[in-house]
């Protein structure tokens, strides 16, 4: 008998505390606020913003900031006109920092290009991306306009590193490619 009546008083306590956690609602919550935030449209017409929207259209003209505009397309003419009119801005080689050129070339380049531009990258070895030319073949008349082009816009499997790379960097890589083009073929 003192079995079933320690079992019954161990069930009422058992009910009686997990009757106070409804699973219909949540409990206290901190900071409600974060569990159930006031959704906004992008573009919706509100009294609490600045001028009524949430998200300012900028003025037509501008760009936003650390963009800048190319003026060569991303098509064969633009690649040729920028290999023939497209010239670094840094005015001598004293600028140039090959150091960062040759960092950032490791982290974005050479996993296909190889740490001396041979084409023979981690992917070309593990055979994962095939064709990757070394930038001492002869049919490669590459120059710093050619190759800012193709980093900027990506040329045949290669993508664009205009998203992963600023104006300054790509120069930098450009600069650091021409040096490796130079040191193959000599």
């Amino acid at each position: 008998m003192k079995n079933v009546f320690k079992i019954l008083i161990i069930t009422l306590v058992i009910g009686s505390l997990s009757s106070c956690n409804s699973k219909d609602s949540r409990n206290y919550e901190y900071m409600p606020n974060m569990y159930r935030s006031i959704p906004y449209d992008t573009y919706g017409e509100y009294d609490n913003f600045v001028d009524g929207n949430s998200a300012l259209i900028p003025p037509n003209g501008t760009i936003a900031r650390g963009y800048s505009l190319f003026e060569f397309e991303n098509n064969t003419a633009g690649y040729e006109l920028a290999k023939k009119e497209l010239k670094s801005p840094f005015t001598s080689s004293k600028e140039v920092d090959l150091k960062t050129g040759k960092e950032l070339y490791n982290i974005y380049c050479a996993v296909c290009h190889g740490n001396k531009g041979a084409g023979q990258g981690i992917l070309v070895k593990r055979e994962k991306i095939l064709g990757i030319p070394s930038y001492s073949d002869v049919g490669r008349a590459i120059n710093e306009g050619s190759i800012y082009h193709t980093i900027f816009y990506g040329k045949n499997s290669m993508g664009s590193y205009a998203g992963q790379l600023n104006e300054e960097e790509r120069w930098l890589v450009t600069h650091y490619v021409l040096k490796l083009k130079s040191d193959l073929e000599n």
